[in-house]
């Protein structure tokens, strides 16, 4: 019974199998194709252990540090061909970085000041000890150095001299030395301030290691020079380098808001701009003392002390007594004599006042650059490129006056004096069609070609569709009149009929049957399945 209703499903599946057409059973085992390779690649992706970069660029103790947790964690990993970048699930990378800097295992190759935890000095000789002090201090210094995002790698060698407890009479202690050799990342660079950083890092870091004693190079042999320090000043090469970038940043930037500027006003691509400019770097300083007075209408400072002393001398002599002032022998010169009448008077003013003023020193820093020269060239479209003269005069004067007013605030500081016939020459305005290249003809050419073959194979493809479509419905068509004219053709079948209910013996039956059988097979077969449908 089972079998039978097995065979029963095929064969109606077979039937509705074989009433598509040879497209619509392509298009169907297509889409069935098409849908388990999607559940399978989907399966795939969420299945997979996704891997991203926890650490790159180690050093060879910290990645065996590193893979070394990961082990005994049993955290999958990957590890790249250079041994140098490690992979972890992209689930565990917060965890695992936390754990990693939690346990000191990411020393970037530089054990620092932590190697005197790792064993005791106990029975450690002097100079075993000075050995591992200056391996700290160089761990200690990488490690600083390489938090820099620029720094790949360093490598810091430091000289301590010999501590002495006699010292020659006028000889100067030694100093000590160092010696720090870079690895820059690709795309990165160091300014001086940044260099100044490093030098005054490692000074600082040893005892009695001034900078003069410090040498820092690149990883391709180049010196990174310190600029402040004695006998030390910027290399001629990165000094230009820097005139060079603030000088070409200037000359972009008036460029761009001259052009952003007129092509609002005369409209976009009308106008091109060219600027040439020229700076002065040098860099002086100066030092005023002065005095002025708080009252600026007198001209008078603040009294801070007044001294006043008045003498008055008065006498009354007789007139036998009376004689000449300061003519006798022991008489005093100048002093006050008596007259004929015998009486003498005398007034002395003394007054002495001490003035408060402003003492201002005044120490200036001239700007590190000024503006030496500066020209703007502009050229303007007419608005009918054919003919020039239809840009108007009134036009021209009013761009050319704006670029004299931007030469002059740009000039301001440069300490000459320039008058409006100066500035007109350092402007330049003249109405020109702008020619067109053969890069952007080639261009326009190009993108219309693109379009047109864009649009020729959309028309394709609607007429190709609509093709089918009609095709499809015209071959659909054909096969239902067919289909009913075979089934006004072909006679019904009439399955031929056994009366059980008559027949008593079940042996009767049988041979009905298997004579039905042997000589009607096919309508045996239609008898068959007629009791299976009833059923």
């Amino acid at each position: 019974m089972v079998n039978e209703n097995v065979l029963q499903y095929w064969n109606r599946i077979r039937q509705y199998w074989n009433q598509f057409s040879k497209t619509q059973k392509f298009t169907l085992i297509a889409t069935v194709i098409l849908i388990i390779l999607t559940v399978g690649i989907i399966s795939y992706n969420f299945s997979k252990t996704e891997y991203a970069l926890a650490y790159t660029n180690l050093q060879p103790s910290d990645a065996a540090a590193i893979k070394g947790y990961l082990d005994g964690a049993k955290i999958p990993y990957q590890l790249s061909d250079d041994g140098k970048s490690i992979g972890v699930p992209r689930s565990e990378v917060a965890n695992v970085k936390l754990a990693v800097e939690s346990q000191g295992l990411n020393k970037t190759g530089n054990v620092g000041y932590g190697a005197f935890n790792q064993s005791s000095t106990f029975g450690t000789t002097d100079r075993e000890f000075d050995v591992k002090y200056v391996n700290a201090v160089q761990g200690e210094l990488q490690q600083l150095i390489n938090s820099n995002n620029a720094i790949q790698s360093s490598k810091v060698l430091i000289s301590l001299p010999k501590e002495s407890v006699f010292l020659p009479k006028g000889a100067e202690p030694e100093k000590a030395t160092a010696s720090v050799v870079l690895e820059i990342k690709p795309g990165y660079t160091l300014d001086q301030a940044k260099v100044d950083t490093m030098y005054n890092l490692v000074s600082h870091s040893v005892k009695g290691l001034p900078v003069e004693n410090i040498t820092i190079s690149d990883q391709n042999g180049d010196l990174l020079e310190y600029s402040k320090g004695k006998g030390k000043t910027n290399g001629s090469s990165s000094l230009a380098k820097d005139q060079f970038e603030i000088n070409n940043q200037f000359r972009n930037d008036v460029q761009r808001n001259v052009q952003q500027m007129l092509s609002a006003i005369l409209g976009r691509d009308k106008v091109i701009v060219s600027v040439f400019s020229t700076m002065n770097f040098d860099q002086t300083s100066s030092k005023r003392n002065l005095v002025t007075a708080p009252n600026e209408v007198d001209q008078r400072g603040l009294e801070i002390s007044v001294q006043e002393i008045q003498k008055n001398y008065n006498s009354d002599n007789s007139a036998a007594n009376a004689g000449v002032p300061g003519t006798g022998a022991t008489d005093v010169p100048g002093y006050p004599g008596s007259n004929n009448s015998g009486t003498s008077n005398s007034e002395e003013l003394q007054r002495t006042v001490n003035y408060e003023v402003n003492r201002i020193t005044e120490e200036i820093v001239a700007t590190p650059y000024t503006v030496k020269d500066l020209t703007i060239n502009v050229g303007v479209e007419p608005p009918d490129p054919a003919d020039p003269n239809s840009l108007t005069p009134q036009t021209t004067e009013a761009v050319r006056q704006i670029l004299v007013n931007i030469v002059r605030a740009a000039l301001a500081d440069s300490k000459v004096t320039l008058t409006d016939e100066d500035l007109a020459k350092k402007v330049t305005v003249f109405p020109h069609t702008f020619a067109k290249t053969n890069e952007s003809q080639a261009t326009a050419s190009n993108a219309m070609l693109l379009y047109g073959g864009l649009g020729g194979l959309a028309l394709a493809l609607l007429a190709g569709g609509a093709f089918w479509f009609m095709r499809r419905r015209r071959k659909a068509q054909e096969e239902a009149e067919a289909a009913a004219l075979l089934e006004d053709a072909v006679p019904k079948v009439e399955f031929p009929t056994i009366d059980i209910d008559n027949v008593n013996n079940e042996n009767q039956i049988r041979k009905q049957l298997e004579q039905l059988a042997k000589r009607k097979p096919d309508e045996f077969v239609n008898l068959l399945r007629t009791w299976l449908v009833d059923e």
